[in-house]
């Protein structure tokens, strides 16, 4: 009886350990980054582990788009909310506070995370490394641990519709927004180009944090327009300096390049019709960027400039108020009314 007893006990441990075992190699596949490669050690450089990408990196994404929810949560419950009671605002500049808090958080931990990237690959010293490293098909933890976040992060935004409970008027321009961030970080990592898309999102990420940092402040204080004068300079910067380094880097780097052959095993996507479609995306997205801008300043300006007679008018309308009075009982225009001092000389005549 004892020893079946121990049988049972050392088959189930041992059952036990196996699915440990199975579930763990389930679980390092969206936990770990996968698809490593070890670099072996040479005279200039140590042993270096790089990392390409591959399908199984659609389970990593998945996982850490759970995590940016449970972070948006905790980002809402304990920062936002808090000062959405203190602030007491309406239920537009409440979803618009939220949304810009999320936003600029993300923003500048993102603009941190790609300068250091950046600082760390040599591309401040060096910034031929836009188009003279493609194909770089191995990446540097760091690099590909970025594009992981900020595909996951985007992604998380679908469900943060629902979550946020967003108007269904704003779907729409919501889904839009998100679906060029994900096209454009999702084509500059399956086509290999890593460095150029990490330029650009710095760069665009630093302008929309002044963006929605400026539109905090203006929650808190409706007489600050100083930000929002400054992002709009940037912003037209930003569009200009995002042109020419697509230009520089697709139109003249990689054209010049020796290797202009489609194959898919190498990475190599340098042919004519990608660089067109690359510079085509690039250009038309810039584009609608713009005129979205346009139309919003040209909308505060006809704001600005229809709010302006109305005050007028009421100045206009309190002045006319106070002259009436003053007509009602002195006359109008300095003159003496005949139902006023008129009258006791007509019954002196009547007298006389």
């Amino acid at each position: 009886m004892l020893l079946l007893w121990h049988t049972m006990f050392f088959w189930l441990c041992s059952s036990h350990s196996a699915s440990v075992q199975i579930t763990t190699k389930a679980a390092v596949i969206f936990v770990t980054l996968q698809y490593n490669v070890t670099i072996p050690a040479t005279e200039d450089h140590a042993t270096e582990t790089l990392y390409y990408y591959g399908i199984k990196d659609l389970a990593t994404v998945f996982f850490y788009m759970l995590v940016a929810i449970i972070i948006h949560a905790i980002i809402q419950e304990y920062v936002l909310d808090k000062i959405n009671r203190r602030m007491h605002f309406s239920k537009t500049k409440h979803s618009k506070f939220n949304e810009s808090g999320q936003l600029s958080a993300f923003y500048l931990f993102s603009c941190i995370w790609g300068t250091s990237i950046l600082v760390s690959e040599n591309f401040i010293s060096d910034p031929t490394i836009l188009w003279r490293s493609h194909p770089l098909i191995l990446m540097t933890f760091q690099m590909k641990f970025f594009y992981i976040s900020q595909l996951a992060y985007w992604f998380h935004a679908f469900p943060e519709l629902y979550f946020q409970k967003t108007k269904k008027e704003d779907i729409p321009r919501q889904l839009v927004y998100i679906g060029l961030y994900l096209f454009h970080i999702g084509g500059a990592y399956l086509l290999n180009l890593n460095h150029l898309g990490l330029v650009l999102l710095v760069l665009h990420y630093f302008v929309e944090f002044l963006f929605h940092i400026s539109r905090l402040f203006y929650f808190s204080d409706e007489k600050y327009q100083k930000g929002f004068s400054f992002w709009a300079v940037l912003f037209v910067l930003g569009r200009l300096l995002t042109l020419i380094l697509s230009v520089l880097t697709v139109g003249f780097g990689l054209a010049r390049a020796e290797n202009q052959k489609l194959d898919f095993s190498t990475g190599n996507f340098n042919v004519l019709p990608v660089r067109i479609a690359v510079l085509a995306s690039i250009c038309i997205t810039q584009a609608f960027m713009m005129w979205k801008f346009i139309n919003f300043q040209l909308r505060r300006w006809r704001e600005h400039s229809s709010s302006q007679p109305q005050t007028v008018k009421k100045k206009s309308t309190i002045t006319k108020g106070r002259s009436s009075r003053k007509e009602k009982e002195n006359g109008v225009n300095g003159t003496v009314t005949s139902n006023g001092a008129d009258s006791p000389r007509n019954r002196k005549e009547k007298s006389s």
